[in-house]
């Protein structure tokens, strides 16, 4: 049954469920379509990145608009989207709480995140933990340096894979053919127009550079900014996230091999505290 202007997705309750069980699994269905609709709006706010109108959001999810204004008004009702002074919506501060306490319980990121702000110090620039999303490339956690130098991807930054160093180690490990037939699909040209676009070029410089423990690019997602990353790599030797200093351009070249360094040797010990340095 799909949800109408009258009916929310929190209504469905179990009494209700056990009521309707003699008519198979329609109840059920009636459920699930709800959250399905709440997870569509909510996906669709996190892919965009930007607050948006509730008509916009109910055209890219090709749902009813009045589906939509209910999903939504009882998911703002609840705090997990918020409702901007235009109008527009966001995600809800319940979503960064659930968030946080995901992170907390993964010990994968509590390591990276200890080791994170160990290089930030080392270093003395900002240092951050990146993964991958599909097609992008994720700012999982950063640590800012002392310095004044500001940087524009923050937490939850999602840029295209071919536009950073760590974009490229994330899929170095894939077959090459894989590599090209993704670049071919996500490769984006870049603001800055120095990103590199060729699926094959950028094929063989994940490689390259996946398998050198090594990536550094400069200036191709962001103006006079580079990054020196490194590959962190569980016990199957597949890339599940990267290391990375994000430093002004001219200061990665003028002392390369103290920041390639401190950011190899970062990347390994979360491999060893993770018990994947054995593989």
């Amino acid at each position: 049954m799909e949800l109408d202007g009258k009916t929310s997705p929190a209504v469905y309750s179990e009494d209700e469920g056990h009521a309707d069980e003699a008519a198979g699994k329609g109840a059920r269905r009636a459920r699930v379509s709800g959250i399905d609709r709440a997870l569509q709006v909510i996906d669709h706010l996190y892919e965009t990145g930007s607050p948006a109108g509730v008509y916009a959001i109910a055209k890219a999810v090709k749902a009813p608009l009045s589906t939509v204004y209910v999903i939504v008004d009882d998911l703002v009702e609840k705090n997990m989207l918020t409702r901007q002074a235009d109008g527009s919506i966001w995600l809800g501060a319940r979503l960064y709480h659930y968030g946080l306490a995901y992170a907390r319980s993964l010990d994968f990121m509590s390591i990276a995140t200890h080791e994170m702000h160990d290089l930030c110090r080392q270093a003395g620039e900002t240092v951050q933990v990146c993964g991958r999303d599909g097609d992008y490339m994720l700012v999982l956690a950063m640590a800012d340096g002392p310095s004044h130098f500001q940087v524009a991807s923050r937490v939850g930054t999602r840029v295209p894979l071919n536009w950073t160093a760590s974009g490229r180690l994330l899929v170095g490990h894939l077959p090459e053919q894989e590599r090209i037939e993704l670049f071919k699909r996500c490769a984006r040209s870049s603001p800055t127009g120095r990103a590199e676009i060729d699926p094959r070029t950028l094929s063989e410089a994940a490689g390259k550079a996946f398998e050198s423990r090594l990536s550094i690019q400069a200036g191709e997602s962001d103006y006079a900014v580079a990054c020196i990353a490194s590959p962190i790599c569980d016990r199957d030797g597949q890339c599940v996230a990267t290391i990375s200093i994000v430093l002004p351009e001219q200061k990665a070249f003028s002392d390369e091999n103290h920041y390639t360094a401190h950011v190899r040797s970062s990347a390994e010990r979360i491999e060893k505290l993770m018990g994947w340095r054995n593989r």
